[in-house]
């Protein structure tokens, strides 16, 4: 009966890896994590550094409020311009805004699908601002055609809404800070990357190695608790060797 139990014991118990494990593993590979760690900082931050371009942003702001009679802008003005707000996001990435954009100042963008991509728009919660943001690697080229879009929005789009301009409420500037590539971040993630991957390969490796290590590895595989353990020594060889003799030693005589 008692044998019948201890062969069921181990089966029953789980054979994963345990939360010791993972932190023995750990201190066993940490060398081996902080040299990735860094490794992968230092990669991660020289290709940012020398391989990804720089890119600005500047953001142009429209005000956008419909009065009435061009009189003092009541509720219905304000509930009104935040509606035409929605309209003024979807119309200024429209095909007719970004090829009146390419015609005027001939920036580096091949196509409108790729202009298209240097711009977003936004409008705050609550507000009837509309962000008009160009993303560029040159900082004039962000700037002049954030500019350009709203004269446009306040020439063209009154004409197709059928309703009065909005007017601009600040001017992009060329800014002076990049926007992206962040080196602290981009350093950090590739360090971290790399640190994550060793480990986890260091960890499959442990799950897929079923050699006895320890008399504790025999306990919990099978069951047996192992009643002494012969240590190895680095070093030992088979002393038979030495008995042989040698190349050019003397032969005693019979």
């Amino acid at each position: 009966m008692d044998e019948t139990k201890q062969q069921k014991a181990p089966a029953d118990e789980d054979l994963g890896i345990d939360l010791y494990d993972l932190f023995y593993l750990f201190r066993q590979k940490l060398v081996g994590i902080l040299i990735a760690l860094v490794l992968g900082g230092v990669v991660t931050g020289l290709f940012t550094y020398f391989f990804i371009a720089p890119k600005y942003q500047a953001t142009a702001k429209l005000y956008i409020v419909s009065a009435s009679n061009d009189s003092v802008v009541n509720l219905t003005d304000l509930q009104l311009g935040a509606s035409l707000t929605a309209d003024y996001e979807q119309l200024v990435l429209g095909r007719p805004m970004l090829e009146s954009v390419l015609i005027n100042l001939h920036p580096h963008a091949e196509d409108i699908e790729q202009l298209k991509k240097m711009i977003s728009v936004s409008n705050p919660s609550n507000t009837r601002i509309l962000n008009i943001t160009v993303t560029s690697t040159d900082p004039a080229e962000a700037m002049n055609i954030a500019n350009e879009l709203a004269r446009l929005a306040i020439d063209w789009l009154p004409e197709v809404m059928r309703s009065n301009e909005p007017s601009i409420a600040e001017e992009a500037v060329t800014p002076t800070k990049k926007s992206s590539p962040s080196y602290v971040i981009n350093t950090l993630a590739g360090a971290l990357a790399l640190a994550v991957f060793y480990y986890g390969f260091e960890l499959l490796r442990r799950l897929h190695d079923d050699t006895i290590h320890t008399g504790e590895d025999l306990e919990r595989y099978f069951g047996v608790v192992a009643l002494t353990s012969i240590p190895e020594e680095k070093g030992v060889q088979d002393h038979s060797e030495d008995k042989k003799p040698k190349r050019g030693a003397k032969r005693g005589r019979n």
